[in-house]
């Protein structure tokens, strides 16, 4: 929803770099201006870097220019990988009564 309010400006498209300008808020806060550098995953926000994941500044660009956001999220996050982590079958662990006992030396 955040990424909706901010308006993009296209800096330099052959390079990827766009200039996102956050809202002005009730609050007297906003209005505050982000390069983002889609080539290199980068914002000045530094939340991309910092994260990982697209900040809401990535998503209004690719709001904006038609682009995939899933296309900016690392494989780690993916769906294909959150399935495949769980497609496994989990044992439930029985009671202490069924533990073995083990010789710490």
């Amino acid at each position: 929803m955040k990424s909706r309010e901010h308006k993009v400006t296209t800096y330099n498209p052959r390079e990827g770099i766009y200039i996102v300008r956050s809202p002005i808020r009730v609050s007297d806060t906003g209005n505050n201006v982000y390069t983002l550098q889609l080539n290199n995953k980068s914002c000045s926000c530094e939340k991309w870097q910092t994260y990982t994941l697209p900040c809401s500044h990535v998503l209004a660009v690719c709001r904006e220019n038609g682009s995939r956001t899933d296309t900016y999220v690392p494989e780690i996050y993916s769906r294909q990988t959150y399935r495949r982590t769980y497609q496994a079958n989990f044992h439930p662990v029985l009671s202490e009564n069924f533990w073995r006992d083990v010789l710490l030396i």
